[in-house]
């Protein structure tokens, strides 16, 4: 197999049908894998991932038509955009489970399966783990928890050949960040803030993600891949 392909490789994108998981899942097909979807509606496993056991149930099914996995994306994410004092502690458990809790039941369900192949796990997160962009606290630790995640899976896997790391962008033209990207205010404040000077397409996330997965990245893992068009360098930088 090229180390710039994925001929044969078997893989599972949660939150597959739209944004960013839509596209991954085109990038890795075009790579010549293998790819089923995950999401409530309109997928190739239709669930909630979000309920128990439902990472058990989805890995299950998935390798059962696969017969096998090399490769997991956990995309799926929400968000609730309010002030702190402003959220629910159901706003707070429904972001947080969604984001992280179940990223790590998936990642925990599949482990067994990737340690088979000697595959990997490539998890979507955000610079909002990194630094406060507004996106809401609740949001911002499951990002940053994740991170951890993804740190602390490289190393404890690493022995079973499995590979974990993560795609973190800024903002991104997806269901989920429209609503900041149509206040034109806000808009600016971002365009201003990223040396690049555009918003990322899902396409520009794709790519990152298929990278990770190809054999040519097999000595790369827990890392935290910021695909931000440089805003996180940024910094207090004046021209």
């Amino acid at each position: 197999m090229s180390r710039w392909r994925l001929d044969g490789q078997r893989a599972l994108v949660t939150g597959g049908t739209r944004g960013i998981g839509a596209a991954v899942v085109d990038e890795l097909r075009g790579l010549d894998a293998t790819v089923l979807t995950v999401a409530r509606t309109n997928a190739d496993v239709c669930a909630d991932i979000s309920e128990d056991g439902a990472a058990e149930l989805v890995i299950s099914a998935a390798c059962e038509k696969l017969g096998g996995l090399d490769i997991l994306v956990n995309n799926v994410g929400t968000n609730v955009r309010k002030s702190t004092l402003a959220l629910s502690d159901p706003e707070i458990e429904t972001v947080l489970t969604t984001n992280l809790t179940a990223a790590l039941g998936f990642c925990k369900a599949a482990q067994p399966m990737l340690a088979e192949s000697r595959g990997c796990i490539v998890n979507i997160g955000s610079v909002a783990g990194n630094v406060a962009i507004g996106t809401g606290v609740a949001y911002a630790m499951s990002k940053a928890a994740l991170d951890q995640l993804t740190r602390y899976l490289a190393v404890e896997w690493a022995g079973a050949g499995v590979r974990v790391n993560s795609v973190n962008p800024f903002y991104t033209r997806t269901p989920l960040a429209q609503p900041v990207l149509d206040d034109p205010e806000r808009l600016a404040r971002v365009l201003a803030n990223t040396p690049l000077g555009r918003i990322a397409e899902p396409e520009d996330i794709a790519a990152a993600v298929a990278f990770l997965c190809l054999p040519a990245a097999r000595h790369i893992t827990g890392q935290c891949l910021a695909v931000d068009g440089g805003f996180l360098a940024r910094g207090s930088y004046v021209t």
